[in-house]
């Protein structure tokens, strides 16, 4: 690296300084990939000034003896071999210090600890053969953490602001910043009113349409079932249709067409139904290095059991089980959402609407979950309700912001909720195929532009013909050239009847 600043650029992602035996090489490393990075020479001459600056040459051994590495390296391209080997000798030698603690872990242990200690055990062997520092984590000045601070600050008022994994919500995205890392989500409802879905939908918008890798843990269905309802959600195929096997050719043709990119999801399901938070805990730190996981769902929590150590009620082992997942969303640096269920608390009251004092089994959940997301359905509670088909997500708990109650539309048949938040759709009475969907909105079909002059006004079943009302006789005559390209997407990708007829109506024709 004192040779070639080719070798520092192939080094620089395999070897951290800590993976040096000897302190003083550390030292130069660090240093080096220092001038590296402000684009300076990393010749011996400027290392030896860069660490005389610092005052820590003579820690090194002086400049005769970064000379003495030079004339002791190797020629030609075998940097990478070498590098290789020292990473190799320091995952070696943290592995036998991490077997030297675990070792006295043990020797100390009783049967009423051992499941700490095997956590302990897990987390240092994992740390050991994942190349991270062991040991006591650093503490930082305030000083330290404000520059990164307001750089978040800044980021967040940008209009591209990079925020958490999107939830697939837009005013749930807008409300919260979506699911930050480190943070523990729940969200709980009464049963059957679809919080296992809501918790698909969230998976669905972060590794379908995200691309980000995300692991299921899910003991109340196989992971068959799994499969099932993510194809009825991407696809837009009635679940019933696939578990009666009365699916229509249609409904394989919109099968086939989604089957390619939910396939291709990084989503890894767990469906173990003796599943312990010691083997979750264990899995997910598995996946995250191995993976790279991004988001872990719990589904459901009160199905979890802790492990081996016995607790008084099941008070207490839910308030543990909590605590731990807060604590493992912290250390993997990952969003972690859990299920949970409610108490019968809503049902005695006349609105039935759920509130944070309803979650099942322990006060503790609520106290260290970050966000609380709790789900009613009206059309639950009454099959005649004005709000049918509508769903209530009511963040109860916010730790970093306001709470609020967003409404989502529910599509049960389709094993999904669907985001509400946008331009009006068509009027659902004039536009319901034989499933019962309305028309998309119209701003995801043509584009937020020619949306913001133009708006569906209705559609005629008998002649498959859908009108369009222009706020210009130029904005018509767009969309009429466009009627071409528009409907083969709007029969790609609506949940509509087919679209024979576009029919454009510029103001001067309306009546």
């Amino acid at each position: 690296m004192l040779l070639s600043s080719d070798a520092i650029a192939d080094i620089v992602e395999l070897l951290h300084g800590y993976d040096f035996y000897r302190p003083a090489h550390e030292l130069i490393y660090d240093c080096i990939l220092e001038l590296y990075a402000s684009n300076d020479n990393t010749d011996p001459v400027s290392v030896a000034a860069k660490l005389a600056a610092r005052k820590q040459l003579e820690k090194v051994g002086g400049a005769s003896y970064l000379h003495a590495v030079v004339s002791a390296s190797s020629r030609g391209n075998s940097w990478l071999k070498d590098a290789e080997r020292v990473q190799a000798l320091a995952v070696l030698r943290r592995t036998k210090e991490a077997a030297l603690h675990i070792e006295n872990l043990a020797a100390d242990g009783t049967a009423e600890n051992v499941d700490r200690i095997a956590d302990a055990a897990q987390a240092e062997i994992l740390a050991a053969t994942t190349r991270r520092r062991i040991g006591l984590p650093p503490a930082y000045s305030l000083g330290e953490v404000m520059e990164e601070t307001l750089d978040e600050i800044e980021a967040i008022g940008s209009p591209r602001r990079p925020i958490g994994l999107p939830t697939g919500f837009t005013d749930l995205d807008t409300l919260t910043g979506g699911l930050h890392p480190g943070h523990l989500t729940v969200i709980a409802a009464r049963p059957a009113m679809g919080k296992s879905t809501l918790a698909m939908d969230f998976l669905r918008a972060t590794c379908i349409k995200g691309g980000a890798a995300a692991a299921l843990f899910t003991l109340e269905a196989s992971r068959t079932e799994v499969s099932m309802r993510l194809l009825a959600a991407e696809a837009r195929v009635a679940l019933h249709h696939m578990r009666s096997g009365t699916m229509t050719d249609d409904d394989w043709t919109r099968l086939a067409r989604r089957m390619p990119d939910t396939a291709a999801a990084p989503l890894y399901i767990q469906d173990d139904a003796y599943s312990t938070l010691t083997d979750l805990r264990a899995q997910c730190r598995r996946l995250h290095s191995q993976r790279g996981i991004q988001l872990i769902v719990v589904d459901s929590l009160h199905l979890l059991t802790y492990g081996t150590r016995p607790f008084g009620s099941r008070y207490e082992e839910i308030s543990e089980i909590s605590r731990c997942l807060k604590l493992l969303a912290k250390e993997l640096k990952v969003p972690i959402v859990a299920v949970s269920q409610l108490n019968r608390g809503p049902e005695h009251r006349n609105d039935r609407k759920p509130q944070l004092s309803d979650l099942r089994d322990s006060g503790a959940l609520e106290d260290n979950a970050d966000l609380v997301i709790l789900m009613h359905r009206e059309d639950a509670y009454e099959k005649d309700s004005p709000r049918g088909g509508e769903a209530d997500l009511i963040v109860a708990k916010h730790r970093n912001g306001p709470t609020a109650t967003i409404t989502v539309a529910f599509q049960g048949h389709y094993s999904r909720f669907v985001d509400m938040a946008g331009p009006p759709p068509i009027p659902r009475q004039n536009t319901q195929n034989a499933e019962g969907d309305a028309f998309p909105w119209w701003e995801t079909i043509v584009g937020p532009d020619v949306a913001a002059h133009s708006v569906p006004a209705s559609y005629d079943a008998e002649t498959a013909t859908l009108t369009v009302r222009a706020d210009s006789a130029a904005w018509a005559t767009q969309l009429k050239l466009l009627t071409p390209q528009l409907i083969p997407r709007i029969n790609a990708e609506a949940e509509a009847p087919t679209i024979t007829t576009l029919e454009v109506v510029p103001p001067s024709q309306r009546k």
